[in-house]
């Protein structure tokens, strides 16, 4: 017997929707969008786009169709799946400007063959072989010539009302996408942002103005106006254009951030710091993990030590600086198995959406095959007075495999954390550490990084 569950996020599109059998991923489409579909397909599109790397690939199968569904089924698809799904409020200000820009990309080539995105939702777009690509097949449909760009507002929205508050503001707004996960209202936009965004055209244009639209019209039936201007497609391509042109200018530099200069600022000697590093480089080698997570991964150095594995790695950080120049430096080396993201290990990703069931969060996209916990424990146990055997649960529920390093109070990084604070913490001790996480691990190796005292585990999740 097929065990098939359908993905609690994918009810909203009439279009289709995924489910899993057996583990394996597919995507059913129903008749609904038959002629949209084979548009897609017969157009010559969905190969450009796939050769482009900006829309994920499918098979077609015999697979039945899902049996909640089963009578508005026209075809069953298996689309590659993706090794980790991530949201915008985890991503870094580039993530997010490639994800926009992708976006566009895609609608402007779907428009030149007659077709066009009917949404611009940012959680369509996943990082894949690390470019922004669109993982919604059923993202598409038949260009109608003169009519105006449905997406248009979601467009602003998920991606130039965000990342003009992090350009402009701080770039910790990206985590009103947490808050508001159909996107950043534009009137809210609108006033947040300095006065001198006025003066920008694309922001005047793609949010004052827009806004200001929105509010005037939305209590207000309104009727087409007989021999109103129509969209034609020269039109639609300037849209598209303007909308490029507001994306492309906006910037973030990092800088003045916690942790962005990190590895500058850090006690290690050069020898202590070579030595962690082959030491996470072999022990992953050795356990050949396919999917890590770095909580803590900073710019990515020790998330690259993992990847050379070929595990995909994703690297969370809470600073994001560190998490931009990451990513950066994945785009100019053209990595394709590491995935920065943003997150607070002590305020993680929650479930959002329809019944909390809309996105995943953090802790339900695991458990993973190996963590790394590198130069993070003091953080957790002093800074945020998180108990030792909460932590070991914690990471026992997210991982087979943990790589963890315990920093002694003696060291230069914890010293400068009590120096604020009373020390109340007695089982802060390498013998009370290994007490703790033994409840929930098997140690299996211990060894002390070189010029230092601190001590690098692997371990086991019992």
């Amino acid at each position: 017997m097929q065990a098939t569950e359908k993905l609690s996020a994918s009810f909203r599109d009439p279009s289709g929707f995924l489910f899993t059998r057996n583990g394996i991923l597919y995507r059913q489409i129903n008749r609904a969008y038959e002629k949209d579909y084979a548009r897609l397909m017969d157009s010559g599109l969905y190969d450009k786009l796939v050769k482009a790397g900006l829309l994920i690939p499918h098979v077609e199968t015999d697979q039945a169709p899902a049996d909640a569904q089963r009578d508005a089924a026209f075809k069953v698809i298996q689309p590659e799946r993706v090794p980790f799904i991530s949201y915008p409020y985890e991503w870094s200000f580039s993530q997010l400007k490639d994800a926009a820009l992708a976006t566009l990309s895609i609608h402007k080539r779907a428009i030149k063959m007659g077709m066009s995105l009917k949404d611009a939702s940012a959680y369509n777009i996943q990082f894949v072989r690390g470019k922004a690509t669109l993982i919604d097949t059923l993202s598409f449909e038949v260009y109608k010539e003169g009519e105006p760009w449905v997406a248009y507002r979601q467009f602003c929205q998920h991606f130039l009302a965000p990342l003009a508050l992090m350009a402009y503001c701080d770039v910790r707004l990206s985590q009103l996408m947490r808050v508001y996960i159909d996107g950043v209202p534009l009137d809210l936009a609108s006033k947040l942002l300095p006065a001198k965004t006025k003066f920008n055209f694309g922001l005047l244009t793609h949010i004052h103005v827009h806004a200001s639209a929105q509010k005037r019209y939305s209590d207000k039936a309104i009727e087409p106006r007989k021999g109103a201007m129509r969209v034609n497609q020269q039109a639609m391509i300037g849209l598209i254009e303007s909308l490029e042109a507001a994306v492309k200018k906006l910037t973030w530099k990092p800088a003045g951030t916690e942790w962005g200069d990190y590895y500058e600022n850090t006690n290690y000697t050069d020898g202590a710091f070579e030595h962690k590093k082959q030491l996470v480089r072999e022990w992953s080698l050795e356990k050949k993990p396919a999917l890590v997570w770095d909580l803590g991964g900073n710019t990515g150095v020790f998330s690259r030590e993992a990847a050379s594995s070929d595990a995909f790695t994703v690297s969370f950080d809470i600073d994001p600086a560190a998490v931009e120049q990451n990513y950066r430096t994945v785009k100019s080396k053209k990595e394709q198995n590491i995935l920065p993201l943003v997150l607070d290990l002590t305020n993680p990703s929650p479930s959002l959406g329809w019944d909390h069931t809309e996105r995943d969060s953090f802790g339900a996209r695991g458990p993973v095959d190996m963590a790394l916990a590198l130069a993070v424990i003091h953080h957790l146990a002093i800074s945020n007075n998180v108990p030792l055997s909460q932590l070991a649960s914690f990471f026992a529920a997210r991982s087979k495999w943990l790589v963890i390093e315990f920093v002694p109070k003696s060291d230069s990084q914890v010293q400068k954390l009590l120096t604020s604070r009373e020390d109340i913490f007695p089982n802060y001790t390498r013998e009370g550490f290994e007490k703790a996480f033994s409840t929930c691990f098997t140690i299996h190796k211990s060894e002390v990084v070189r010029d230092s005292e601190r001590i690098l585990y692997l371990m086991e999740t019992r």
